[in-house]
């Protein structure tokens, strides 16, 4: 599988992942990105031995778009203390279903995770294990009874998206576990992760990249570019 670099240097190695390809390697099996991209730098670099290749954060593996890894131990550890300041600011669009109740707005949950059902829940505050969720999001765009929505994250909670937007009545399109009742099986879950911006933990430079969305349905609906 072709794998899109956005950008690269001796620190840092920003891809585009693919949907449906998990981040690390996990029970099924599946060659995942993490892996892939070591065997690609390995390749394409003539490396002998292992190659370094640190992950800092994930993404779902429906999920599809921009994410960075650490090709030093020094940039992994940087990039760490990056994004537990929340100083790496990280955009996702989504198309979900209904209408969120403002133009723009703060999400705070209290969520669960249920590790053997690999399924997340709101619950009340004060429950044990459970953690805090915050997200803010904007309304982009309409088109019937789907909305385009800009998503940033405040904190990294496992299906964070996909579950709070579900607890405020608009699951993600094509989302199977948070919106079955709305979506058919086969659908493509609508979630991309579109920007990262942050500085460079090594250059102290500012980093912005992008990515977009394929141009299918129903990412089609809105010009993305």
């Amino acid at each position: 599988m072709s794998i899109a670099i956005i950008y690269e240097d001796n620190h840092l190695l920003v891809v585009e992942k693919p949907v449906n390809m998990p981040v690390q390697e996990d029970r099924t099996g599946d060659m995942d990105l993490l892996n892939a991209l070591k065997e690609m730098i390995k390749d394409r670099d003539n490396k002998p031995g292992n190659v370094y290749l640190g992950l800092v954060h994930r993404l779902d593996r429906p999920v599809g778009g921009a994410i960075v890894f650490a090709k030093t131990s020094k940039a992994a550890s940087r990039l760490s203390d990056i994004l537990r300041r929340r100083d790496m600011d990280r955009e996702y669009i989504a198309v979900v279903r209904g209408n969120p109740p403002k133009e723009n707005g703060r999400l705070e949950h209290h969520l669960l995770k249920d590790k053997k059902e690999n399924k997340v829940s709101v619950v009340k505050p004060g429950v044990k294990e459970a953690k805090k969720a915050v997200l803010n999001y904007e309304v982009l765009g309409r088109k019937g009874d789907l909305t385009l929505v800009s998503v940033r994250l405040e904190t990294g909670r496992p299906h964070q998206i996909r579950v709070q937007l579900s607890a405020i009545g608009c699951p993600l399109y094509g989302d199977q576990k948070y919106g079955a009742s709305v979506n058919r099986p086969g659908q493509q879950i609508a979630l991309w992760s579109r920007s990262l911006s942050f500085t460079h933990p090594v250059k102290k430079e500012p980093v912005c990249v992008t990515s977009l969305p394929p141009s299918a349905e129903p990412w089609s609906y809105w010009s993305l570019s």
